[in-house]
């Protein structure tokens, strides 16, 4: 069963404000069971996907939320 985006969130809340590094998104679709997590400077479709995750990232390289679809 798949998670909700609300119950996605705050699993992953933790992360926010912690240091992004790319082996992050393996972690996070293994607890999540999203099929696709994105990164910063990943390429992405403009094509909305539900089983996307992508996590943004601010100017300093912390971890500052996530994106759905």
């Amino acid at each position: 069963m798949k998670m909700t985006n609300e119950v996605v969130t705050q699993a992953l809340q933790y992360l926010v404000g912690s240091r992004y590094v790319p082996t992050v998104k393996a972690y996070i679709s293994e607890i999540t069971g999203f099929e696709k997590v994105v990164g910063p400077g990943d390429v992405i479709t403009l094509d909305i996907n539900p089983m996307r995750l992508q996590v943004k990232v601010d100017t300093a390289g912390l971890v500052s939320g996530f994106i759905f679809g």
